[in-house]
């Protein structure tokens, strides 16, 4: 079955309280919006550990690229 943007949303909105999400792609190359409380006092890297954590093993097995953009609500909202 394909990886659709869908299914990644899925898989992010199940692991991770998000406010705001919205995931586009081709099925090769996704593209990721996240917005989430749980981002606050993070640095970037551990924001993206944070939404690969929650998309576990299919970040190896089903997703080949994601590039995302990952703010806190105050962020988003500025």
């Amino acid at each position: 079955m394909a990886t659709t943007p869908e299914l990644i949303h899925g898989y992010i909105s199940a692991g991770l309280e998000c406010t705001h999400l919205h995931v586009e792609g081709d099925g090769q190359h996704f593209n990721a919006v996240i917005v989430s409380p749980a981002f606050a006092g993070k640095r970037p890297i551990q924001r993206h550990q944070l939404v690969y954590a929650a998309l576990g093993d299919r970040m190896r097995e089903e997703i080949h690229a994601l590039s995302m953009k990952t703010l806190t609500p105050e962020e988003y909202q500025g």
